[in-house]
């Protein structure tokens, strides 16, 4: 028995104020920070629906939600005799709550109401802030054949990893027998499971939640609204609650997933896709990433070495070397300039011939990076204006501090949206 789209609706979470992504996030919700050039992190489990063939998905959201409204609006329209939506469901007050979201599950709970005109069967949660490609059938139809009234996807990590995630122990049936939520080191020896041969030739013998979910519908709503009608958090309490009590069951995966839950991961999973082969297929037409559709002209590259690098569609590089580096859309960057090892954003418009006139002769900074510039283990964000001569390096040495212009995580610089970095400006790790 395999599952039938009509059945199944997804709820993305769009998580909190995303405070470990700051800057980022100063502007702009997680789900809405672009990655990869072109996409923005909601562009992930979207497209992991859409070519899942789930087509009714909700985004729950209700922090610096305008651009990512304007991303969903722009991007995701079905035709009218499609069945198939992306809508946006921010918090809000309302008589029967006057509270916020408090919690992945608190979120669920106070957006099941607008599911009740919906006929399906299955609920589908999950996190707008992972990078990965799933195959959400595999896992429906599993769930379905098992006669599971939950199901977990599960990731086998190594004992470094385990006591960031929540860890869980299965029994022959690869049904959910216990769960711990981020055990200490002392506790992981009892936390073992049988992952299968490959994952433990890696050291991977422990089974991490990757915080994707499928509920039966009245399940949910029984746990949400009767048994735990308080509860704030799926992994911290509703999870724990079910095992035992209900038929749980974990769905192994063994691809490239990541959480991009900090600055230090966004930067290496965006990097990580300049390698020959890189951890995640942009490249598979049976796994497209959707995204707005921008109608830019292509990339104009006059530039000494391009070494390892994205380079996306409408940008202008003119400099004397890019190498390990993203590049997104309509990014400009003069000549000269040397940039290793950054993700560049790149820019919403382009300046016109008048402006940017004007501004040359006012001595202000263009759109983009200017000339004989160093940049180095850096995010610059979207729409900056940096000037000539500057140098911004990142490095472990450099310690950790925000300011007007830019934050350093993790020896990693991070320059804010829409600022202007003028002639000369240095900043570099010892």
């Amino acid at each position: 028995m395999s599952f039938m789209s009509d059945n199944v609706v997804s709820i993305i979470l769009g998580g909190g104020a995303g405070t470990r992504l700051y800057p980022l996030t100063a502007t702009r919700s997680k789900p809405a920070v672009p990655i990869a050039g072109k996409y923005r992190l909601v562009d992930i489990p979207i497209s992991n629906c859409l070519n899942s063939d789930i087509q009714r998905m909700y985004v729950l959201t209700q922090f610096n939600s305008a651009s990512l409204n304007k991303h969903i609006k722009n991007t995701y329209q079905f035709n009218a005799f499609s069945k198939g939506f992306v809508d946006i469901l921010a918090a809000e007050q309302t008589p029967e709550s006057k509270e916020w979201f408090q919690g992945t599950a608190d979120a669920v709970r106070q957006s099941l109401k607008y599911l009740s005109t919906l006929d399906y069967e299955y609920i589908l949660i999950l996190s707008g802030d992972q990078l990965y490609q799933m195959d959400f059938k595999d896992m429906l139809d599993k769930h379905i054949n098992s006669g599971a009234e939950i199901s977990i996807a599960t990731i086998p990590v190594n004992a470094k990893d385990a006591t960031d995630f929540g860890i869980m122990k299965t029994n022959e049936e690869q049904h959910i027998t216990s769960f711990i939520e981020k055990p200490s080191s002392d506790l992981l020896p009892q936390w073992t499971s049988d992952t299968g041969e490959a994952m433990h030739a890696q050291g991977r013998d422990f089974m991490a939640s990757m915080g994707i979910y499928v509920f039966n519908k009245n399940v949910m709503k029984d746990l949400l609204l009767k048994i735990h009608p308080e509860a704030t958090d799926f992994a911290k309490e509703i999870i724990p609650s079910a095992i035992g009590k209900y038929k749980v069951s974990s769905y192994q995966y063994e691809g490239y997933w990541t959480d991009i839950g900090n600055i230090y991961s966004f930067f290496e999973a965006n990097l990580d896709l300049t390698k020959d082969i890189p951890s995640i297929d942009l490249y598979d037409a049976d796994k497209a990433i959707y995204t707005r559709a921008r109608m830019l002209p292509a990339a104009k590259l006059n530039s000494g070495c391009v070494q390892s690098s994205i380079i996306a569609e409408g940008s202008i590089i003119l400099c004397e070397s890019v190498e390990r580096c993203v590049v997104g859309i309509r990014a400009r960057i003069g000549f000269g300039t040397k940039i290793k090892s950054t993700y560049i954003m790149g820019n919403d418009y382009y300046e016109t011939l008048a402006r940017i006139n004007e501004q040359k002769s006012k001595g202000i900074p263009l759109l983009g990076i200017g000339e004989n510039c160093v940049i180095e283990n850096a995010i610059i964000d979207k729409n900056v204006h940096i000037g000539n001569n500057v140098t911004i390096v990142g490095g472990a040495t450099l310690p950790n501090q925000d300011t007007e212009l830019y934050t350093v995580k993790d020896g990693i610089v991070v320059v804010k949206k829409n600022v202007y970095i003028h002639d000369g400006f240095t900043l570099m790790a010892e």
